[in-house]
């Protein structure tokens, strides 16, 4: 017998008709159905045998200003200027208080006449909880004289109450030359300069989220380790050739933040939490650059050791966010579903040193198979990350 035979052997007895080990050598599983073979990976929910330390950390050290939630939604690429809340401050409040959640800024405050009905739903009646940012009018991005119209609504929306300016990865991966069709409008395009310029001489802090986590560019297949999470999101994929890479969005972002260092800008999402060393170099190079750790403590998480050093050395530059969505709505992404247990997973990742637990509030890991561990952050750093750096970037003491 040769080595490739043995091989094939080994493979034959373990692996028959992918059958329960015991079962195949006739000793019979208890809780196994064997009339069943196989077990969907989608029915696999597996309790952790480790016995570890299980911290409960129900409000954070200081209060907290969650730089990144999306209470409201409004469309950005129709033009019919729509806002839809997602919840009512009678109930966004109680879990705020709660979870020791002094100010929420609500991102996705919509253009036009949609800001308003943010502005006049969450901000008016409670100016010290929420405070709304405005988005850009992407429906009028092929009109002539778009550029100085888009700058001009920056400081309207400023009168009327925004405080900062919000860009989806719609700029880069959905806005296109003709709104929906024609080539992709690349983020560097020179016809939003005006509006970057706007937002740095208003004091108006812009939070850009571009590019997604990598496995989002690959193939979806049996290698890709977001398998299940782009099974039920198919369009969070951005595979094949009409789309530009991780890197080449991230690159055209730098650029930006390059040609307007008077702006201060924000990347959603750490920029790139699977690449820390490449968003260190963005920080070191482009001192107008921030980040939020918003729905990536599950990247984060896996690699303590080098998180920690990450936030340690940018302790200035990094501010806390969920990228809260209420129910139900929030229910299609568990990973951020505002309530109670998302904002504790969120204490316990940052506040302790506690290993091998949940980064999300749901059964199954609904962005990858796998846990996080506690990072157990100084006290000094923990208050910058929870309010002081955002109350520097908003320029207001909140807390």
């Amino acid at each position: 017998m040769n080595r490739r035979q043995w091989f094939a052997g080994i493979a034959g007895a373990t692996m028959g008709a992918q059958l329960p080990l015991r079962a195949q050598k006739g000793v019979p599983l208890k809780d196994v159905d064997n009339s069943k073979p196989t077990l969907l990976l989608a029915d696999f929910k597996p309790k952790s045998m480790l016995h570890a330390v299980k911290s409960d950390v129900e409000t954070p050290s200081f209060p907290v200003i969650d730089f990144h939630s999306h209470l409201c939604w409004g469309d950005t690429l129709d033009g019919n200027q729509a806002m839809d809340q997602l919840s009512t401050p009678d109930k966004v409040l109680p879990v705020m208080d709660r979870r020791g959640v002094r100010v929420m800024v609500i991102l996705t405050g919509g253009y036009g006449t949609a800001l308003p009905k943010a502005l006049n739903y969450w901000h008016k009646p409670h100016p010290d909880r929420f405070l709304v940012f405005v988005e850009p009018w992407y429906a009028r991005a092929n009109e002539p004289g778009y550029a100085n119209f888009q700058a001009d609504e920056l400081v309207k929306a400023r009168k009327q109450g925004a405080r900062g300016l919000k860009l989806l990865k719609t700029l880069g991966l959905f806005l296109r030359e003709h709104i929906k069709e024609g080539k992709l409008v690349k983020v560097d395009d020179p016809r939003f300069d005006p509006m970057w310029e706007s937002a740095g001489a208003l004091g108006m802090p812009v939070l850009i989220h571009t590019s997604d986590p990598e496995a989002f560019f690959l193939k979806t297949d049996d290698r890709n380790e977001r398998y299940e999470e782009l099974a039920h999101h198919p369009d969070w994929s951005f595979y094949g050739p009409e789309y530009p890479s991780n890197m080449e969005l991230q690159e055209a972002r730098n650029r930006v933040i390059a040609r307007h260092p008077k702006t201060t800008f924000v990347m959603a999402h750490v920029g790139d939490s699977e690449n820390l060393d490449y968003i260190g170099e963005c920080f070191d190079k482009y001192p107008n650059l921030n980040a939020d750790i918003s729905a990536r403590i599950g990247e984060l998480g896996r690699q303590p050791k080098k998180a920690k050093r990450f936030i340690e050395k940018y302790q200035d530059r990094i501010v806390f966010g969920t990228d809260a969505v209420p129910p139900p709505a929030g229910n299609e992404v568990p990973q951020q579903v505002f309530c109670d247990d998302l904002y504790k997973i969120y204490y316990r990742f940052l506040e302790t040193g506690d290993e091998y637990f949940d980064y999300a509030p749901a059964e199954t890991p609904p962005q990858g198979r796998w846990k996080i561990y506690g990072l157990g952050l100084q006290t000094s750093i923990l208050r910058k990350l929870y309010h002081e750096n955002a109350e520097r970037l908003l320029n207001q003491k909140l807390v």
